[in-house]
């Protein structure tokens, strides 16, 4: 428990750094959220009025202050453009990319655990060189690029979906889940390579050592030491990386929503930030990294889970 409290501790201290950065860096970036909404016609008088009703003549620090306070009552302050509360605003969005982001994770599991361990059982065979020279390919490609494929090849081409055509979860469940795989793919691919090249390797070198072949002497089956001692050790430096794997996945997954216009967190993001809307930006980072951090969070909590020998101290 003593962990814990601690780790939380360290959790919230971060939170509040991130978000005392953020919101320092958007006062000082050029550009004006007064001018931004009255245009570039309307008048000082009208700018500084509109300034003093949107708190903005207010030094940083107390602005900061105000909307942390805010945010520990559960609000994340009042959108510019849009004059509403930026919860409301984020509420119907972030389930959207929370749902790519773990179709996108779940895709790279099914895909990145069986070949990883296919790889290391085919070490310095034909199928192990194809599968590392695949993986090559895929870590080159970027998301972005490999989504505007997807999106001619299998869409424009094929027709196998209609590129724009998204479907809301609350018009059909499946039909949202059905669009949201194409995104998910482009997002998974490279990184189930790096996942592959991982676990490949951490794999390989569990095989090497002495508990293995004691498994072995006393008649296990290769499937059974594979996965009742080897891969079982093997995740637990590949854990750290599906962390990280997360954190850029929900990531990307606002930059993939641009490109098959997927009305996330993503493209609100975009448009706020055009529209110097910065507290609808600032909710975003902050929910985001609330979320990266929780993840790790997690994963550190699921070391002693999966090998009892490690203990959190």
């Amino acid at each position: 428990m003593k962990y814990i409290a601690k780790k939380l501790g360290t959790l919230i201290i971060t939170l509040l750094i991130v978000s005392f950065l953020s919101f320092l860096a958007f006062s000082v970036i050029p550009g004006d959220a007064a001018v931004s909404r009255l245009g570039t016609e309307a008048t000082a008088e009208q700018t500084a009025a509109l300034r003093k009703e949107m708190g903005l003549d207010k030094p940083v620090l107390v602005r900061y202050g105000t909307w942390l306070r805010s945010f520990a009552a559960g609000g994340m302050g009042e959108s510019y453009s849009y004059s509403m509360p930026v919860r409301e605003m984020l509420r119907d969005k972030l389930p959207i990319t929370v749902a790519l982001t773990l179709l996108s994770f779940g895709l790279i599991l099914v895909i990145s655990i069986p070949v990883g361990i296919l790889a290391a059982q085919q070490e310095g065979k034909w199928l192990d060189s194809l599968i590392m020279t695949l993986n090559q390919i895929m870590m080159s490609v970027p998301g972005f690029f490999l989504g505007i494929l997807i999106t001619y090849i299998f869409g424009l081409l094929l027709k196998w979906f209609t590129p724009g055509a998204y479907v809301s979860v609350s018009d059909s469940f499946w039909g949202f889940l059905g669009y949201l795989i194409a995104p998910s793919i482009a997002i998974a691919l490279p990184r189930c390579a790096m996942c592959v090249k991982m676990l490949r390797s951490s794999v390989v070198s569990q095989m090497k050592l002495d508990y293995v072949r004691t498994a072995y002497s006393r008649g296990n089956t290769g499937r059974r030491v594979m996965f009742r001692h080897v891969l079982k050790n093997a995740l637990i430096p590949v854990l750290t990386f599906w962390g990280m794997t997360i954190a850029d996945i929900i990531a990307n997954s606002m930059i993939i929503e641009q490109v098959f216009t997927i009305p996330g967190m993503g493209s609100l993001l975009i448009t706020s930030i055009s529209n110097r809307d910065y507290p609808v930006v600032q909710g975003i980072i902050v929910l985001v990294a609330a979320l990266v951090i929780l993840i790790n969070f997690i994963v550190d909590l699921l070391y002693s889970r999966i090998d009892p020998r490690i203990r959190l101290k």
